[in-house]
């Protein structure tokens, strides 16, 4: 029977806490940087000329019709050698997970606004509001009630695919396993303790996703 011995990795909890803050990091940022990409891109789809939509339909087929696995690897490698300028880790898996998040982003808010009934519009257009306005006192509100579920679930997804950027060597906590993994000989406690990590800060997010999609129906 296998024996576990937690107790030898003591000597690498700071490496474990260093990788769990990285992977937090990386949520975090590139969270609200697909928010922003995905707010402004989403609008776009639903306001701009042809000339306009079309495009940034594209970007957000492209990076949702690959994987992100393959986006990570090729902002990594491929981009430094057409742009001729090199690319840190850091800064591949920050621009990769940013515009992978915000291609998804863009359709829930999308979606969210084309959910709004058109006479929101129509009413605010009859009392004299101009189309800006109608759209960030009437609309927009609506809207972010129809999409809050989906951005709480995409926001698990995002922390999930963190663990990616371990294959271009950025320090997350998936990848601090791994270090420790070759140097203790203990890949059972260590992997163990890293789903455990993990579990723990997705857990109590999707409870918040779960009860917000309840009390939304309740309201329906």
């Amino acid at each position: 029977m296998y024996v576990w011995e937690f107790a030898a990795l003591k000597p690498y909890w700071g490496l474990i806490g260093q990788g769990l803050l990285v992977t937090l990091f990386y949520t975090v940022t590139t969270v609200v940087a697909g928010l922003l990409i995905g707010l402004v891109v989403g609008i776009l789809r639903t306001t701009a000329p042809r000339w306009v939509s079309v495009p940034l339909r594209l970007y957000i087929e492209v990076f949702r019709c690959t994987p992100l696995l393959v986006q990570l690897v090729w902002m990594y490698y491929a981009l430094p050698v057409l742009i001729g300028v090199d690319m840190s880790p850091a800064m591949a898996c920050f621009v990769a997970l940013s515009l992978y998040a915000g291609s998804f982003y863009a359709e829930i808010f999308r979606g969210g606004i084309e959910a709004v009934d058109t006479g929101q519009w129509e009413a605010g257009r009859a009392i004299g509001m101009r189309r800006g306005k109608i759209f960030r006192r009437i609309v927009l509100p609506q809207a972010t009630q129809v999409m809050i579920p989906s951005f709480i679930n995409q926001t698990i997804m995002q922390l999930k695919n963190t663990s990616l950027v371990s294959v271009v060597a950025v320090g997350d906590l998936l990848y601090q396993g791994s270090v420790i993994t070759a140097t203790s000989y203990k890949p059972l406690e260590v992997y163990t303790i890293v789903a455990v990590l993990y579990f723990v800060v997705l857990f109590p997010l999707t409870l918040v996703a779960d009860q917000i999609e309840t009390r939304m129906g309740a309201h329906r």
